[in-house]
């Protein structure tokens, strides 16, 4: 059976009911670049998903594709555990020439599994081992992953309730702008500065500085430097996990660069490998690095094929601030549109979210943007929903994405809410004769 003949009967024959994403997008896929992905039927869809901020670059960029086979007709390196290898040496060189170095970054790099959660559970675990200390303070409607330790920090009860036991050794505090008039950062400290609050000292501050799954909620660098200071007074590290929010997302590389604050562990996936393949790793300040070796280890951290095109991917789109000017125009012509999009619901400002190439608009309730983005579908548009209630319609097109094609899915976003909202629009009563 080919890609092209695939009986979609299979997937509810052999796969796991936990399967998502599909029965959202329910068709069968055999294509993809750019920004354009191809199914079955010939049918071309816009792609405003980029698997969830993995593929920032766009479906197979030519340059990483024609590196990439290269490493395999030449017998490259597949598979290494962590040994040297000429591949790791690369990147490694790459990423501390164009990304640590001209930001007076010293971090060092350790890789781990090759997916966000595995980044996250090192940094967690690090915190813990050099603090001595067990609490991590997390947010509401944070997202970090869905392995034990990260689940625990995750916020969403469907997702927590998935573990099947309790989740223990985190704290959680209101995001910036959680709870309506209240100064979340004054509360934080207030209940950290209290020893009666019944907090303990924390190991870590684990935050997005954009979130993505939670919303896209975003914040301030006022409140990132708070919460730097408070990690500072109460002897913690600051954890930024920019799995989604980074790089280049937001339109720096890392979402926090313009915040004035330089985190102590910077969990990093999704588009770090450039191309969507599996790779994560966790930035680590020299200093903490107390780890002995193999305390954390797995049989895939650090893909070799990942290792590749990555250094491509930093060669080609991070050598000046060319993508980074162009991402932050984008995000100012879709912040525009958002709001024209808001408009059409009665909605003001308020409404919008995010930042960058990491926005959308929240319409109120998870039911319309359910069918907003269903609707999307129907029309040549994949887009999702974010949020705690799934009320955020979500856009996270690929940072590559030419402007015509951009407008194009704005437009077939603009065409589904007119429609969507005319049908949730109150029906005329007819007067009694």
């Amino acid at each position: 059976m080919t890609a092209q003949t695939a009986d979609k009967s299979v997937f509810s024959r052999r796969e796991s009911e936990v399967r998502s994403y599909c029965r959202a997008f329910d068709t069968v896929f055999v294509k993809a670049s750019g920004s354009i992905m191809t199914d079955s039927e010939g049918r071309e869809y816009i792609d405003f998903l980029a698997g969830c901020s993995s593929l920032n670059y766009g479906h197979n960029d030519p340059d990483m594709k024609a590196a990439l086979v290269e490493h395999i007709m030449a017998d490259g390196v597949t598979h290494g555990l962590d040994m040297y290898t000429d591949a790791k040496a690369a990147f490694l060189d790459t990423f501390e020439r164009l990304i640590l170095k001209p930001r007076g970054m010293d971090h060092k790099i350790m890789m781990t599994g090759p997916t966000g959660t595995n980044a996250v559970e090192a940094a967690m675990k690090l915190a813990r081992k050099v603090t001595g200390r067990e609490t991590i303070v997390a947010f509401t409607n944070g997202f970090h992953g869905m392995t034990m330790g990260a689940l625990a920090a995750t916020g969403n009860a469907g997702k927590r309730a998935g573990g099947g036991m309790a989740l223990h050794g985190v704290v959680r505090m209101p995001y910036e702008g959680a709870l309506p008039g209240v100064d979340s950062l004054a509360m934080i400290e207030a209940m950290l500065d209290n020893p009666s609050s019944g907090i303990d000292a924390p190991a870590a501050f684990l935050i997005e500085p954009v979130q993505g799954e939670g919303g896209l909620n975003a914040a301030s660098a006022e409140f990132l430097q708070g919460l730097s200071r408070l990690a500072k007074k109460h002897g913690a590290l600051l954890i930024a996990d920019d799995i989604q929010a980074g790089i280049g997302r937001t339109g720096t590389f890392f979402s926090f660069e313009e915040m004035g604050v330089v985190p102590d562990l910077i969990p990093l996936a999704k588009s770090l490998s450039g191309m969507g393949l599996p790779f994560a790793a966790l930035l680590l300040r020299p200093e903490l690095d107390i780890w002995k070796p193999a305390e954390h280890n797995g049989t895939f951290r650090g893909n070799q094929h990942a290792f590749v095109t990555a250094r491509v991917a930093l060669e080609k789109f991070w050598q000046d601030d060319s993508l980074s000017r162009d991402v932050v125009a984008k995000g100012v012509r879709l912040r525009a549109r958002l709001r024209s999009i808001a408009g059409l619901l009665g909605l003001d400002e308020a409404a919008l979210r995010g930042r960058g190439m990491m926005q959308g608009v929240n319409v109120g309730s998870g039911e319309l943007a359910g069918e907003i983005c269903a609707e999307c579908f129907r029309n040549g548009l994949i887009i999702e929903t974010s949020g705690a209630h799934d009320e955020v319609v979500k856009i996270l097109a690929p940072l590559t994405t030419p402007d015509a094609l951009m407008n194009k899915g704005l437009d077939i976003l603009t065409a589904a809410v007119k429609t969507c909202a005319a049908a949730h629009a109150p029906k005329p009563s007819i007067a009694a004769e």
